[in-house]
């Protein structure tokens, strides 16, 4: 795919507007972005397993949601349009029970009223933990 975003992310700034939410709180941090993927890490910790001690599904949604939402909205003027997700689903493949995992989202498909994002969280050796799609509706701002 081609360029997606309006402008050059700026990593820093998706960072700060994540401070005092369920992102800061699940320990989720922005590390890296390209012309049309996100990426951001996530620790496996006390704060994102469950109670059997390996990495819990609910949190490897909200990474993926993270991510796609994100990655969404910088594709849109958001003074006048935000992607809120319409839809997620998601695969867990391989269990993790420490360290940390790594998503990055990649643009499907980026339409006027629709986006397609698919996210894949892969653990410290790369292998495959979790893969998601998730589908945002882009409406108008203050709509959403």
């Amino acid at each position: 795919m081609t360029q997606v975003f309006r402008e050059a992310v700026s990593i820093d700034q998706l960072n700060a507007l994540s401070r005092g939410t369920a992102i800061d709180t699940l320990g989720i941090a922005f590390t890296a972005a390209g012309d049309d993927w996100l990426q951001a890490t996530m620790p496996v910790d006390e704060r994102t397993r469950q109670p059997y001690g390996i990495l819990h599904g609910g949190a490897s949604v909200v990474l993926a949601e993270t991510l796609g939402s994100s990655a969404g909205n910088l594709c849109v003027d958001t003074g006048k349009q935000v992607c809120v997700g319409l839809e997620i689903n998601a695969n867990h493949v391989r269990a993790v029970r420490s360290g940390t995992v790594t998503g990055t989202a990649r643009a499907v498909h980026v339409g006027r009223s629709t986006q397609l994002w698919e996210i894949r969280i892969e653990d410290e050796q790369g292998r495959l933990v979790c893969i998601s799609r998730l589908t945002l509706a882009v409406v108008a701002a203050g709509h959403g």
